[in-house]
């Protein structure tokens, strides 16, 4: 969940206007003042642009007193003014960081991105200063070796995790070596900062334009008028547009009748940013890929996969691969038989010549889906309108299984209009923090959904969490409501998980605490908590018709529902190739890495040795633009999907073996994950909660159909 930072040109005039604003001394910065608002919630009514860079600029120089004065302390290092003052140097940099880069993901308008470009290096060349400071690695090694055995708890984990940071950031390199990785460490920044430029203006840019509603045939009124305002807000270049998002794989593909209209969208996605078009970011990945190999091989690895693995509960690419081979292997004829079944279908009325293209499949898996358990999104859209997911759904589970309460508060402001706030109350009636939610889409948000903190909790820091959720859902004309699919619910469901792991934290520090875990346990409890949405009482609460409130009928319920586990080898296969791509990416030397012009083969080629080629299953995201690897904190991790999956799917059935909605097992998955954070060793808190010595794959299958 780490920010990507990105930056786009502007005129001078900008950047004096901004120049002149960092002279300002007429006005208190309010991202330097403590906030009056509940919780230390940021005000946003106060907090203008030209507030960020010189706040950056204080933030910066102050971690760097609080570190020189670590460094220059005449005492014996020791935990508390060594590892303590360390983990408490840079508060207010996190502060003023965590609000910036929410802002940057979801609501990124030039002015943000100018001021992004200019704290890119400012940051990176805090952190080269820092993790290749001699003495004051010096000072956190002798805490380590003198210290570690007669600390405890918190503390040892703390300490441990500091020094393995600075360990695997570089630390006991030569200093030639530590120049290089200085160097690299700024280029990679670069790089990524121009990745986060392109790849949004490359998915805006490929946004197929349609002149007439009668070649919308197929879509709802309701996505009509979404392409009609869609259009409206990218410009007006025809009255209709159909915009492409972050997968693969496009929504209106599984509704429009017009094949090649489906064609156009479908390669729009697939090729919004190899260089058929206006962009291209294969130099960006293949520079990316070269450098990460490079920093790997100066730390003793043979490749980043290597690298970046090693600090996971996978530890290395040979596990991963044959966690991944022994899905593929199960996972392989019954994709060929799904496929099959499809194109067979569309010839019944297309022809017995009809070849299914990667375009038609969602089209025809759902004409198909629709024929045989009588059901479509069309038809249950209407019950599933966004607030009554959220509020009788989302915030109904978390109040069943674990005891929390839901006030709104309209007297916080907020970044965006389209954004609440929410007060999370505990069931002894403590407060657990703010919950903030913004789910719908705008051309100044990048792609996804996900969750992040303005505030992390931290006993050490008296500080409650302030957590946010940020989708891209469509939002509705005024006076409409906004309805989603079911994809769009789950997605809600998962996102509030990760929102949980924060707000129901517990621990001492900062860093140790929600979901400051590895990579491939993170998202267990987002996934975990996908599985309440289909729950038949949390499902009867919020499945509602957005006019007359009536629940959903139950046949149509029960078609729905049996629905979700329709054709899911396409699912799982998808996000296969993508781990796949990765995998691939990272698991070479650096002098191995192809040339841009390489790029599109390699990916091909990969996913031929891992029996993933599949022109009807591609990766749900592909080489040119996948954030999660090249602009996240996904490098050599897509496959944290599919593991933590495992993961959640043994936990939820020891939820349905006490009884799904039983608060005394919320209360014991509350105390043995989620509000331990990272203050322990990852698996013994899964062991701890299931019984298990081991996560049980098996599971997986079955629990997408499979």
């Amino acid at each position: 969940m780490k920010k990507t930072i990105m930056a786009i040109a502007v005129t001078s005039a900008m950047t004096m206007q901004f120049s002149a604003c960092q002279q300002q001394t007429q006005r208190e910065n309010p991202l330097l003042q403590e906030s009056a608002l509940p919780y230390g919630a940021p005000d946003f009514s106060k907090i203008q642009v030209e507030d960020y860079l010189p706040a950056f600029e204080a933030a910066i120089q102050q971690k760097r007193d609080n570190i020189q004065n670590i460094v220059e302390c005449q005492d014996s290092a020791t935990f508390e003014n060594t590892i303590l003052a360390y983990e408490e140097s840079g508060r207010l940099l996190d502060r003023v960081a965590n609000i910036f880069f929410a802002i940057v993901d979801a609501d990124k308008t030039p002015e943000i991105s100018e001021i992004e470009k200019q704290v890119q290096p400012m940051l990176t060349d805090l952190e080269n200063e820092i993790m290749f400071c001699k003495p004051l690695f010096e000072r956190i090694r002798k805490v380590y070796d003198q210290q570690h055995d007669a600390l405890t708890g918190e503390d040892r984990k703390l300490l441990e995790e500091i020094y393995k940071e600075f360990v695997r950031k570089g630390a006991l390199l030569s200093d030639d070596q530590m120049e290089r990785m200085k160097a690299i460490n700024l280029r990679i920044a670069d790089l990524q900062q121009q990745w986060g430029d392109m790849l949004p203006n490359a998915t805006n840019d490929a946004v197929v334009w349609v002149e007439t509603k009668d070649s919308l045939a197929g879509l709802s009124d309701a996505d009509i008028a979404q392409c009609a305002k869609d259009a409206e807000s990218r410009g007006g270049k025809a009255p209709y547009a159909i915009v492409i998002v972050n997968t693969t794989q496009q929504a209106p593909l599984a509704s429009l009748d017009n094949r090649e209209l489906r064609r156009k969208v479908y390669e729009a996605s697939i090729h919004r940013a190899d260089g058929t078009g206006k962009y291209n970011t294969f130099g960006l990945v293949c520079e990316i890929a070269k450098l990460r190999a490079e920093q790997a091989e100066i730390m003793g690895f043979p490749n980043y996969a290597a690298y970046s693995l090693d600090n996971t509960m996978a530890k290395t690419p040979e596990n991963v691969y044959n966690f991944l081979r022994s899905l593929v292997s199960q996972y392989r004829p019954k994709a060929d038989a799904e496929t099959k079944a499809i194109e067979d279908f569309a010839r019944q009325s297309e022809g017995k010549d009809f070849q299914l293209q990667p375009y038609d499949r969602f089209y025809y898996s759902a004409k198909m889906k629709k024929q045989m358990l009588n059901v479509s999104d069309d038809e249950v859209k209407p019950y599933f309108n966004v607030d009554s997911v959220l509020l009788n759904g989302v915030f109904y589970a978390a109040n069943r299984v674990y005891g929390l309460t839901f006030k709104e508060h309209t007297d916080i402001p907020t970044y965006h209009p389209d954004m609440r706030v929410f007060e999370v109350i505990d069931k002894d009636g403590t407060p657990r923090g703010l919950f903030y939610c913004d789910y719908f889409r705008r051309p100044t948000k990048r792609g996804g959904a996900w969750m992040g903190g303005f505030a992390e909790q931290s006993r050490q820091r008296q500080q409650l969490p302030i957590i946010y959720n940020v989708c891209n859902s469509a939002k509705a004309p005024e006076g409409k409501p906004s309805l989603l699919t079911w994809d769009g619910v789950t997605t809600m469901f998962h996102e509030f998980g990760h929102a949980l792991h924060g707000l129901l934290s517990d621990c001492q520090y900062n860093r140790l605490g929600g979901t400051n875990v590895a990579r491939d346990f993170v998202e267990m409890p987002s996934q975990f908590n996908e599985s309440f949405a289909s729950i038949p009482e949390i499902f009867d609460h919020y499945a509602r018709h957005y006019d007359t409130g009536e629940p959903m009928p139950a046949d149509l319920k029960e078609r729905m529902l049996e629905s979700i586990n329709f054709q899911t080898a396409y699912a799982l296969g998808e996000n296969l190739a993508a781990t796949c791509v990765d995998l691939a990416w990272h698991m070479l030397a650096s002098n191995q890495v192809p040339t841009p012009e390489q790029a599109a083969t390699f990916e091909t080629e990969a996913l031929r040795q891992m029996g993933l080629l599949n022109p009807q299953i591609p990766p749900r995201y592909g080489t040119s633009y996948f954030n999660h690897v090249w602009g996240s904190g996904y490098a050599a991790g897509y496959y944290s999907y599919l593991w933590t999956e495992v993961l959640a799917v043994n936990i939820a059935d020891v939820f349905a073996q006490r009884g799904p909605l039983e608060p005394a097992t919320g209360q014991d998955m509350r105390d043995k994950i989620l509000s331990r954070g990272n203050t322990g060793d990852l698996m013994q808190m899964f062991t701890d909660f299931t019984g298990m010595a081991q996560p049980d794959a098996s599971g997986l299958l079955k629990a997408r159909g499979l």
